[in-house]
């Protein structure tokens, strides 16, 4: 709150010079360990499937509203149909080692007249889990926005999805609550916890992320200093 107006009702801080941002681009965020570039399934689609194929089982598609496919045609052809557009703008994580995607996001719920965006349909393949990489692609996804003027970063997901719960908190999203009855999924019901960052703490959250990802931070593969020992001072709510 920043002030009352004539009738002594209370105002919102004010947003001088406020512009709605642009759009994503549909061009490449090039990182140390990783690139991600817009996801084009003729080129990406059955790499991803190989890679999503060498799980052990079908957890990592327990949570999301889609898989797992049977067979490499089936999900390319829901590459095709669902995953080209420009909400979700869908993107391919790609290893620079190997050159080879290993995961896919999407930017999403897009509302540049309200200055928020979400990152979604997180999926990394076990190639991409648990590594530098799948950290900084999620930092660079996070840089683009709150450059090109966004205010507002959202990551929301299934209220049962424990490990998607923690990986919000390590990132540096701020519990917000649980919406529930939010969505029918798979044909059951699903609660929505809601995580978001803010521009006002983005310099402290892009400083964490440049320290962690500093390979200093790194000593024979093993981190020096985690990530959540950086961000959990940021965090305005834990949940």
């Amino acid at each position: 709150m920043s002030g009352v107006n004539a009738l002594g009702q209370p105002l919102g801080a004010r947003v001088d010079d406020w512009q709605p941002p642009a759009r994503p681009p549909r061009t490449p965020m090039e990182g140390r360990t990783c690139r991600v570039e817009p996801l084009d399934p003729a080129r990406h689609g059955a790499a991803l499937f190989t890679a999503y194929e060498s799980a052990s089982d079908d957890a990592n598609w327990t949570y999301l509203p889609y898989g797992p496919f049977e067979a490499e045609a089936h999900y390319l052809d829901w590459l095709e149909a669902e995953c080209t557009g420009d909400d979700p703008h869908f993107h391919a994580v790609i290893d620079l080692e190997s050159e080879q995607p290993v995961g896919v996001a999407s930017y999403l719920r897009i509302a540049p007249d309200a200055g928020s965006i979400e990152v979604g349909h997180i999926h990394f393949s076990p190639k991409l889990q648990c590594t530098v990489a799948s950290t900084e692609a999620m930092f660079l996804m996070m840089q683009r926005a709150f450059a090109l003027g966004y205010r507002r970063y959202e990551w929301k997901c299934n209220a049962l999805n424990a490990p998607s719960r923690r990986a919000a908190q390590r990132l540096g999203f701020s519990y917000e609550g649980v919406f529930r009855q939010a969505g029918v999924y798979k044909g059951r019901n699903r609660d929505t916890a809601w995580y978001a960052m803010i521009d006002a703490e983005w310099p402290r959250l892009h400083a964490a992320f440049e320290a962690w990802l500093d390979p200093a931070n790194f000593v024979d593969g093993v981190q020096q200093v985690s990530l959540t020992s950086l961000t959990a001072p940021i965090l305005v709510a834990r949940g």
